[in-house]
């Protein structure tokens, strides 16, 4: 497709359309704008866009990446909480890519809590520039609410990158690595530099690429599966046996369910796969089920 007929977005376009707007930029919603066009077409090349694809996008802000996807995907849903961006990003995608307003839907909500009857169509792709301060709750809830989500590359705050990709053993494996390994397999795809935002944040960002998978064969639901994964990181220096007391009335019920899952009871939540807390789940003590 090509994107020769977009004109995108440039810091001077984007202190332009923010000071349009009123905008100061808040830590609140996490708004850090690509200033970079060279980083849109990067992130739009790594995601695999292609046309057939419907790419859902989770805070758009001014549209410098909207307007790198236009020219390659089929559509693109919008997802954009502020009022004033939403209603804003018709009109900069009419100036500046004047064929393509008709791939674009704006949908004003709340990523972490929006429907799927809210689309009006059902994405193939997700991909963003996600705050930082919400980044995993809203891939985790996309995914478990889009089940035709296929893939999906999300710009995040580089620590958060490095725990979502993480695998067993790793130092910063935890809830989100596991939560994540549920629905995809997840990979780190490449950093991202400051300088690329306005305003510039004090934190390295990092690009991950998730591709998904069937969840782990298990007679156990998602949400059992969850609950052992958050008792076996509550407290993470805790050997499992002693971290899911709780969950299974007591330590020595952890132990049993341990056991009959084939997990050792002296191992802790960062040495488990997905499908290890999936065979756990399924040990629960009958009464508590």
């Amino acid at each position: 497709m090509g994107n020769s007929i977009v004109g995108l977005l440039g810091p001077a376009e984007i202190r332009n359309l923010a000071h349009k707007l009123d905008l100061r930029p808040t830590k609140r919603l996490g708004q850090n704008f690509v200033i970079d066009g060279g980083t849109v077409r990067r992130i739009v090349r790594v995601a695999e866009v292609t046309a057939d694809d419907v790419v859902i996008e989770v805070g758009p802000g001014l549209g410098s990446l909207t307007l790198a996807l236009l020219p390659e995907a089929a559509r693109v849903i919008a997802v954009e909480i502020d009022p004033v961006l939403a209603a804003q990003l018709p009109a900069t995608v009419a100036e500046r890519a004047p064929g393509l307003p008709g791939r674009l839907t704006v949908v004003q909500a709340d990523a972490m809590r929006v429907r799927p009857e809210e689309l009006g169509g059902e994405p193939t792709a997700l991909v963003a520039n996600l705050p930082y301060n919400v980044a995993v709750p809203v891939v985790l809830h996309l995914l478990e609410v889009l089940p035709s989500l296929r893939k999906g590359l999300v710009m995040v705050q580089s620590e958060v990158a490095e725990r979502m990709a993480a695998g067993p053993g790793s130092k910063v494996y935890g809830v989100p690595s596991v939560k994540a390994a549920w629905y995809a397999d997840v990979r780190r795809a490449g950093p991202v530099g400051r300088s690329v935002f306005w305003p510039v944040p004090n934190v390295d960002s990092g690009l991950v690429a998730l591709t998904r998978r069937e969840p782990p064969k298990t007679t156990a639901s998602r949400q059992e599966v969850f609950a052992v994964i958050d008792g076996a990181f509550a407290q993470r220096r805790k050997t499992l046996r002693a971290a899911l007391a709780s969950w299974a009335g007591s330590a020595a019920g952890a132990e049993a369910a341990l056991r009959a899952a084939g997990v050792e009871p002296t191992l802790r939540g960062e040495q488990l796969t997905v499908a290890d807390f999936a065979r756990i789940a399924e040990h629960r003590p009958v009464h508590l089920r």
